[in-house]
């Protein structure tokens, strides 16, 4: 971690492109708060204001996420800018789900509403009708601005050529592709906001100073960090004041890290579920990376060795290798970590 100053640094902001807002670049993510009580939220969320966070991104899918981000900011909404998501399919469903966020976020407008991780694309005039809904949400100034989020390259190079959104979410993180580089370099050009999720790579990256120093280098990217403990939550904001930068030691690390995960490993973006086994694929088709790299003895109890256990269950039906938006075959990947897994039980290898 880098615990002083670096000579020149400043308080980082990014603007995100035509949508005018401009922010802290450090953004909260909101998923991981659904873990914890209303009291604990609320105390992490108006703490994260209070020293310089100002862009809170959750989504419908998040449970109670929403209901304690409105908790924690009403009566002060205009300070603040909140980003959600519907994963709805259809119009209908897009205003069940926009009137829902409106009452548990205790607002009565959203600054960025955003299409969660859609197969396709939406545009005006499509069977969905999402596009049109959203237009019209817009025109009654329930939503500011129109996003989408996505994990397939192909579903977010045409959002970009449409021109008809004003924020990508895209995982981006110091272990991106050249393609993924290119879709933040492309947002850029076409004056599109672009938020950058699993900026940790769903845990697997443990140097959050590393990771901020990477996307510090992209100044029209907005990295959203999950925060779900107080102590991760300072960690993201001494870097307000105290920005990392990319030093050769740094460099290093990321070079090592990008070395051993680069390739065939499940990001854990969850896309893959539900499995018809009762397989959590999400952590166990990355079981021998967390081992090594976010070690907890909690992995090796009982409870993990049940979920791993069910591997050998998998029917082989490939319904989550038909749903990777990263092509992985996911089977293997189960089936080589469930390997890995017992070899640690017998002491066969280490951790």
């Amino acid at each position: 971690m880098v615990t002083e100053k670096q000579e020149g640094n400043e308080m980082q902001t990014v603007k995100l492109g035509k949508t005018g807002i401009e922010t802290n670049k450090n953004a909260f993510g909101a998923l991981p708060i659904q873990r914890i009580s209303d009291d604990e939220a609320v105390k992490l969320l108006r703490k994260a204001y209070e020293n310089g966070m100002t862009f809170f991104d959750t989504a419908r899918a998040y449970s109670d996420s929403e209901h304690k981000v409105g908790l924690a900011f009403e009566g002060m909404r205009e300070k603040i800018f909140i980003a959600t998501k519907t994963g709805a399919q259809n119009a209908e469903g897009f205003w069940k789900d926009l009137e829902t966020s409106l009452t548990n976020l205790r607002t009565d407008y959203i600054d960025i509403y955003q299409f969660h991780n859609p197969g396709f694309c939406p545009k005006p005039g499509d069977e969905s009708g999402l596009y049109d809904a959203a237009l019209q949400a817009k025109e009654q100034g329930k939503i500011r601005h129109i996003g989408i989020t996505n994990h397939r390259l192909a579903v977010a190079h045409e959002a970009i050529d449409s021109g008809l959104y004003e924020t990508l979410q895209f995982p981006f993180c110091y272990l991106a592709t050249d393609k993924d580089v290119e879709l933040a370099q492309k947002c850029k050009a076409a004056d599109m906001g672009f938020i950058a999720m699993k900026a940790l790579s769903g845990g697997l990256i443990t140097n959050s100073a590393a990771a901020y120093a990477y996307l510090a280098q992209f100044d029209n990217v907005l990295p959203i960090w999950g925060v779900q403990r107080e102590a991760e939550l300072d960690e993201f904001l001494s870097y307000i004041d105290n920005p990392p930068a990319m030093t050769e030691e740094i460099k290093a690390l990321i070079d090592k890290d990008r070395e051993e995960l680069l390739g065939e490993f499940c990001r854990g973006c969850g896309y893959c579920m539900p499995c018809p086994a009762g397989i959590e694929i999400s952590m166990c088709a990355r079981m021998s990376l967390l081992l090594r790299r976010a070690p907890s003895a909690d992995f090796l109890g009982d409870v993990w060795q049940e979920k791993m256990g069910k591997i050998e269950a998998c029917l082989h039906c490939n319904r989550c290798k038909g749903k990777c938006p990263y092509s992985l075959d996911t089977p293997m990947l189960l089936a080589k970590n469930l390997e890995d897994y017992k070899n640690v039980l017998t002491g066969k290898t280490s951790v």
